[in-house]
């Protein structure tokens, strides 16, 4: 029964979950109405790479139980109202999950995940409503898209809830961590054709089309194993770059590393996680990272040589040196909170410009400058 509950628990009572949704009401009518769909496109790509950035930050800082119910904090519209629950929880357990800055960190994530929720809403109301309306041939078949998005943002809000009832599970933070990388990769694509223009001739692309799509295929690997890293909190299980405890090949374990139906920190046994799993977790992510800039990389060297995409080569490679100098950093450096926190987002971003490669070499368009 407090399983079923976890699953189903649903924390606002009518009143805050009114002052909740009407604003969002008002912001899904004003976006279907007023706001035009390749700007509301492109800005929902934004306002999900900010998300992403700040679950990453929520994350890292300990914040996830910060309001230990959902989606309100203690039933309460904002921790604001629910102030006396969160001292006494803190005074309870000083060095437990909840305080009020980590509350608040938690609160302000569950916010921006509705507005992302209701644009997302409202760029399938357009689509839907052009199709009605019968728009041009491409209009009338560009609804699926939208409606797989809104399907999308409905089961990141579950993983979202079964993040914080189910008490962060490996298995499920990593499936939310997807979950927004999911609707990143979406969004790019919908941005990409929203933004674009005639442009190169499909045989000058024929080139590219096999490193991209390998890139890409490598970079959404690497982001799952990134995120198993995170989930397990197995940044530092090395300590030592490149060498892991001095050792090319540490000791591992990769049965209880990556067995995925386990508690946070507990094997499948209910054991700690020994320190030989951890190693296998980090080390995996490590060879993960040398198969990305060497597919990445090449895909955005064989870009350069296209006229029409050199920018976006260029970007992508310029990224991609970001990214690895950042994961690096982050071991030397002993996971510094905003290197962390950049990580997360540079790979967002960088899984941004690939999707966007992979439209623009498989469509005879460009982009605008």
């Amino acid at each position: 029964m407090m399983q079923e509950s976890a699953i189903w628990q649903f924390s606002l009572g009518a009143v805050h979950a009114l002052a909740w949704g009407a604003p969002l009401l008002l912001a899904l009518y004003v976006f279907a109405r007023y706001v035009q769909l390749r700007s509301l496109v492109v800005g929902t790509l934004v306002v999900t790479l900010a998300l992403v950035m700040l679950g990453a930050y929520v994350r890292l800082a300990d914040a996830g139980l910060g309001c230990p119910d959902w989606p309100g904090c203690y039933g309460k519209l904002s921790p604001l109202h629910a102030e006396a629950h969160i001292e006494a929880a803190e005074a309870a357990a000083p060095a437990g999950p909840v305080s009020l800055p980590k509350a608040w960190k938690e609160m302000l994530h569950r916010y921006l995940a509705s507005l992302v929720g209701v644009m997302i809403l409202a760029i399938a109301f357009q689509a839907l409503r052009t199709r009605w309306r019968g728009g041009h041939v491409e209009a009338k078949d560009a609804a699926g898209l939208p409606l797989a998005l809104v399907a999308l943002v409905i089961i990141q809000g579950l993983f979202g809830k079964w993040t914080v009832t189910l008490l962060l599970k490996p298995a499920i933070v990593t499936l939310h961590l997807l979950g927004g990388m999911a609707l990143v990769a979406l969004l790019a694509w919908l941005s990409a054709r929203q933004l674009q223009l005639n442009g190169a001739p499909p045989s000058s692309l024929i080139r590219i089309r096999p490193w991209a799509f390998a890139g890409l295929l490598m970079l959404a690997v690497q982001i799952a194993l990134g995120g198993w890293v995170s989930t397990n909190y197995a940044a530092l299980a090395c300590v030592d770059f490149p060498t892991c405890h001095g050792r090319w090949m540490p000791d591992m374990d990769f049965e209880q590393g990556f067995h995925v139906l386990r508690e946070l920190g507990m094997t499948a046994d209910g054991e700690a996680l020994s320190n030989d799993a951890l190693n296998a977790i980090h080390w995996a992510h490590r060879v993960g990272a040398l198969a990305t800039v060497a597919l990445v990389g090449i895909a955005g060297l064989v870009t350069l040589r296209n006229a029409s995409l050199r920018r976006l080569g260029a970007a992508v490679l310029m990224l991609l040196l970001a990214q690895a100098m950042l994961g690096i950093a982050n071991v030397l450096a002993s996971l510094p909170l905003a290197v962390a926190v950049a990580h997360n987002g540079v790979a967002a971003l960088l899984l941004c410009l690939m999707v966007m490669l992979n439209f623009a070499v498989n469509s005879p368009v460009t982009f605008r400058r």
